[in-house]
């Protein structure tokens, strides 16, 4: 890994190897690089707004946040998120994190996709949502310069078709477990990948139940 990108300086304790050495073994290489700039891009909006966070905590918790869709995955019938999660917090439990900081990663991971809680009381669930955010959809241009954004870029290219290749990935680490995606962004991924995938509808679901009126 490259030591410092932009100024922001990748986490390298033995903590942080082990997580891309564990990762790194489930993971396609795309998801991988994404991980990687989702922790520089979400930093570098850490220093714009001036948010108090710990870089190895948000550097663990970008690393995992899609390795629920790894094949070892491949029986859950949960939300990808939740597996991510759940795989990050029992990692970091094993390098002796606890009590709110274990928390924290947990939410930020299982909230990464899930947009509009600006309002969220955690800099690292808000700073790995606008990693997540810029990588993905180019939001957050304004709290980081050109400078800064060709950087990350040039330390970790995105693939040739990164936008096809990222969200192909995702639905290969969901084809097996659609209703998950019922609510959240998930579904949009398996419409357009998936011909066989229905998506559920809410109203539906209401117009459908059993009551009377």
């Amino acid at each position: 890994m490259t030591a410092r990108v932009a100024g922001v300086e990748i986490p390298d304790s033995e903590m942080a190897r082990r997580a891309v050495a564990l990762v790194r073994q489930e993971m396609p290489d795309v998801l991988l690089g994404h991980a990687f700039r989702v922790f520089l891009f979400a930093s570098l909006i850490g220093r714009y707004r001036k948010a108090d966070y710990s870089a190895e905590l948000l550097f663990v918790a970008a690393t995992f946040h899609h390795h629920g869709l790894a094949p070892c995955f491949g029986r859950s019938n949960r939300r990808f998120e939740l597996d991510s999660a759940d795989a990050a917090c029992k990692f970091l439990q094993l390098h002796g994190i606890s009590g709110p900081e274990l928390r924290n990663v947990w939410y930020a991971i299982v909230l990464h996709s899930t947009f509009g809680l600006d309002s969220v009381d955690s800099s690292l669930v808000s700073l790995l949502r606008a990693g997540v955010e810029t990588d993905l959809m180019a939001l957050h241009f304004d709290e980081i310069s050109n400078v800064d954004r060709a950087a990350v870029v040039r330390a970790y290219p995105r693939e040739p078709a990164f936008k096809s290749q990222v969200i192909n990935a995702l639905a290969d680490g969901m084809v097996w477990r659609p209703e998950t995606t019922f609510g959240n962004v998930n579904a949009d991924v398996l419409e357009r990948c998936n011909p066989d995938f229905s998506r559920i509808n809410f109203c539906g679901l209401i117009l459908g139940s059993q009551w009377d009126d």
